[in-house]
């Protein structure tokens, strides 16, 4: 599953907007050997807001349907995870970013803009379905070596 990650470059977001569910579209990366997703999004985006309110957040990545799966068995990968804003001048902030730069490089011009910031998303749970009939939940230490690779 985690070369899912890797191959898609799009998650579904979910987060808790003034008490109700809300879903919306973000570009991540999953840099080698860390078991955080990286997010970059603009203090603008409702999400945004959100997750600074409520920090538990939800992340879907689903494998590109296509004509010979059924929509059940499609590989997907579901994440609850604990949403932190990185500080600017740090260490962890250059590396992410430069693993965000290397996947999305067209992405560039955002880092010059004040209201963008990098979201470190540390998953706590994930639901894992491989195809239909095989799911599995991961937690903990299984859930961190997985996230490792």
């Amino acid at each position: 599953m985690r070369r899912l990650l890797a191959a898609r470059p799009v998650a579904a977001l979910a987060t808790l907007h003034r008490g109700e569910p809300a879903v919306s579209m973000v570009p991540f990366v999953l840099p080698a050997g860390r078991t955080d997703l990286i997010i970059h999004i603009s203090a603008l985006a409702s999400h945004t807001r959100d997750i600074q309110a409520h920090a538990q957040v939800s992340l879907l990545v689903m494998a590109e349907a296509d004509a010979g799966t059924s929509p059940q068995a499609l590989p997907r990968v579901s994440l609850v995870a604990e949403a932190r804003t990185l500080l600017r001048d740090s260490d962890e902030h250059a590396a992410a970013r430069e693993a965000y730069l290397a996947r999305f490089p067209d992405s560039a011009v955002t880092f010059e803009l004040a209201d963008f910031s990098l979201v470190a998303l540390q998953p706590t749970s994930a639901r894992l379905v491989a195809g239909f009939a095989r799911a599995h939940a991961l937690v903990g230490e299984a859930l961190l070596a997985w996230l490792r690779g």
